[in-house]
């Protein structure tokens, strides 16, 4: 049984957000979902420039961990952009704080 999903500290709350072509209504497009930890890790190496070590030990991670973060979010914006579909960033989940966990 694998591990359970260790998820990386965001520490930009992105909102309600999707992306799509112009002059296609959203209901008929395929869609590709970014994870907050996907948007995150393209925040921070892409937009801000940080160096991926640098970043991963930012959001709390390895380094290779950090790569294939970027790598998976890199290929899902390039599949949208090449073949035309909306990118959408997955809903905050309700118990998540600033990139902690809530202890209950």
């Amino acid at each position: 049984m694998p591990r359970r999903r260790k998820r990386g500290r965001v520490r930009f709350r992105f909102g309600r957000v999707c992306y799509k072509p112009c002059g296609v209504p959203a209901n008929t497009l395929d869609s590709v979902i970014l994870t907050h930890d996907e948007m995150e890790a393209i925040r921070l190496a892409d937009l801000e420039g940080m160096y991926q070590q640098d970043a991963s030990e930012l959001m709390q991670i390895s380094r290779p961990t950090f790569s294939r973060l970027l790598e998976r979010a890199h290929r899902k914006v390039a599949d949208a952009l090449i073949n035309s579909k909306a990118i959408e960033l997955e809903e905050w989940p309700e118990t998540r704080e600033s990139g902690e966990e809530q202890d209950e």
